[in-house]
């Protein structure tokens, strides 16, 4: 049997999951997502937690197929992070990145979108070819998909619902920067 890890890259907490092929949870925990530095710890508590668990619990390499990391932020389709303000992080390679810290292969997602696949695959979403999914935390997210596939948008944020203006004259900054 194949395994898989799923990682929730939040403000405020890391959730990580340990997966069987088959997209059940085995076990799941959370660690504190330290930002200080720029967000310069963030990967590498998430590899050194993973590794923990892969020592802890006896598990080869050889059995994980990789590593599913969703992140508050805009991701594009080739793992590349275009900013993410709430963490500190500029513009990057996050899949080459923890991949490197960890050696173990890497795929990167915003973390709506990503929610929106796990729906879709597992969820309330199963056996629907396209849907529509929110998210509500920190900020308001979305992800699309359409006829089994995500949609990214051009530079990974093709459904942040949460930037849309919807009032011309709004005053309050987003993290972001945007109105």
């Amino acid at each position: 049997m194949k395994y898989g890890f799923g990682v929730d890259l939040g403000g405020t907490t890391v959730k990580l999951a340990f997966l069987d092929e088959a997209g059940n949870m085995l076990h799941k925990w959370e660690i504190p997502t330290d930002k200080t530095d720029s967000g310069s710890h963030i990967l590498p508590d998430i590899a050194a937690s993973i590794k923990g668990y892969m020592d802890e619990h006896d598990i080869a390499k050889e059995s994980i197929v990789g590593i599913g990391i969703g992140v508050p932020g805009p991701v594009d389709r080739h793992g590349i992070v275009n900013e993410c303000e709430n963490l500190g992080w500029g513009v990057f390679n996050i899949e080459q990145e923890l991949s490197r810290l960890i050696s173990l292969p890497v795929r990167a997602g915003n973390d709506a979108n990503m929610a929106a696949l796990g729906e879709s695959w597992k969820g309330g979403g199963q056996g629907c070819d396209n849907m529509v999914l929110a998210t509500l935390g920190t900020g308001v997210g979305g992800g699309i998909v359409v006829e089994g596939n995500l949609l990214h948008g051009a530079h990974g944020s093709g459904a942040e619902i949460g930037h849309i203006c919807v009032n011309t004259e709004e005053t309050v900054r987003c993290n972001c920067g945007n109105y």
